[in-house]
């Protein structure tokens, strides 16, 4: 039987700081926030973005609009990991056209979710610019894809799973690596 081992890499405070440091650092590289706009990625991305869009309102005094994309249909793996794809709605309440969007999303691991939500974006509009914002960025990429800005940067193992859980869908707000022990023998195709 597998043992999963967890490390608390931020905690609620330490997220808050993340999102705060991040929405200083839009702020400072998209000075003309009448031309921004937040999109989160379901699921967690949505959360992040209004907490990105908060922030900017609390330090600007500028309401940020903020939207939400499913990429359900957009993912390259979407009839072999979801062979019965559950879509929810997309929400994109502002013209994409001319616009900075940034992007949020919870994890960047591979790249495959963002070329998704790019792939997504462009058949609602063209932006002037799309920029990356992840509050964890683990490295192990696929794609050619990085963030703009990440809130924290962690080394990490295809053994490990990065969770992050807020208290807008999980009722907590922490990160937390785990990785699970393998007896002898047990192959793990992840």
């Amino acid at each position: 039987m597998t043992q999963p081992q967890e490390r608390l890499v931020l905690d609620k405070q330490g997220i808050r700081r993340a999102l705060k440091k991040m929405a200083s650092e839009v702020v400072s590289e998209n000075p003309d926030l009448d031309t921004l706009a937040f999109v989160g990625i379901r699921t967690r991305g949505v959360p992040l973005a209004e907490r990105l869009a908060k922030n900017v309102d609390e330090s600007e005094g500028s309401d940020v609009p903020v939207g939400m994309l499913d990429i359900t249909l957009y993912r390259d793996d979407v009839g072999i990991a979801y062979p019965n794809p559950v879509i929810k709605p997309t929400r994109l309440p502002f013209e994409l056209t001319g616009m900075t969007i940034i992007l949020v999303d919870d994890v960047l691991n591979t790249g495959r979710t963002v070329r998704a939500a790019l792939d997504a974006l462009m058949d609602f509009g063209r932006p002037e610019a799309i920029r990356l914002a992840v509050l964890v960025d683990r490295g192990l990429r696929e794609l050619p894809i990085r963030a703009d800005y990440v809130g924290k940067t962690l080394e990490t193992t295809r053994e490990d799973d990065v969770l992050v859980q807020l208290e807008e869908v999980e009722a907590s707000d922490r990160v937390i690596v785990t990785k699970i022990r393998k007896p002898a023998g047990e192959v793990h195709d992840g």
